[in-house]
Order: structure tokens, then C-alpha cells, then sequence
């Protein structure tokens, strides 16, 4: 009888470290697949600039007048805090 408990303690430790192994894959292919949308989304906007120059001056505006639009907010948000 003496022999049944580390046989059991034994199964319940390779359970256990199964469950580990799982769940660190789980997050290891979780990160991988965030990495590779990454980089089919770097890979599509570099062949779309690539094939369209104007794109990426078209880009640029869009983005100067986002940053524009984000600052006025932002003071906009501070003047209806102070009040």
C-alpha cells in the first residue's frame, strides 16, 4: 500500500505539469499569431505604398491632421475640466 501513494503523487506531479506545458503553449501560440498578424499587416502596407507613392504623402496629411485634431481635443478636455 505504501507504494500507491508516490505512484499517485507521481501522476498528480505529471498532471500538473501537463496542465503547465498547456497553458504556456496556449500563450507562447497566442503571441506568435499577434506577431504574424503584425507583420501581414507591415507586409500589406509596404506593397501598398510601394505601388502607390502618393499613398504614403496622402498617409503623412492624415496623420498631421489626426495629431492636430488630438491636441485641440485635449485642450478642449482640459478647459471642461478646470470648470
Amino acid at each position: 500500500m505504501a507504494e500507491a501513494e508516490p505512484q499517485e503523487e507521481n501522476c498528480e506531479n505529471s498532471v500538473k505539469k501537463m496542465e503547465k506545458w498547456n497553458r504556456d503553449l496556449e500563450k507562447l501560440l497566442e503571441e506568435m499569431e499577434k506577431i504574424t498578424v503584425r507583420a501581414a499587416w507591415m507586409t500589406y502596407n509596404m506593397v501598398t505604398i510601394h505601388t502607390n507613392p502618393d499613398l504614403a504623402t496622402s498617409m503623412k496629411h492624415l496623420q498631421d491632421a489626426f495629431l492636430r485634431c488630438k491636441e485641440q481635443v485635449g485642450k478642449k478636455w482640459q478647459e471642461v475640466l478646470k470648470d
